[in-house]
């Protein structure tokens, strides 16, 4: 598994924080989770993005 190319599908996401898959998607739409679309218009997330937020510490933007 390459973290550089590897994606992940909406539902992997919200697995790992414990959302539900449209949370996901609304973090897609509003830039705090980077996503690309596929030729049939699904969202994939980078692994390697979703692992950083993941480890990144929790706080407010000032």
């Amino acid at each position: 598994m390459d973290l550089e190319t590897d994606l992940m599908t909406p539902a992997e996401v919200a697995a790992l924080f414990r959302v539900d898959p449209k949370t996901v998607a609304r973090w897609a739409d509003s830039g705090k989770l980077p996503s690309i679309r596929t030729l049939g218009g699904h969202r994939r997330f980078p692994r390697k993005e979703v692992l950083e937020k993941i480890q990144l510490p929790q706080h407010e933007e000032e």
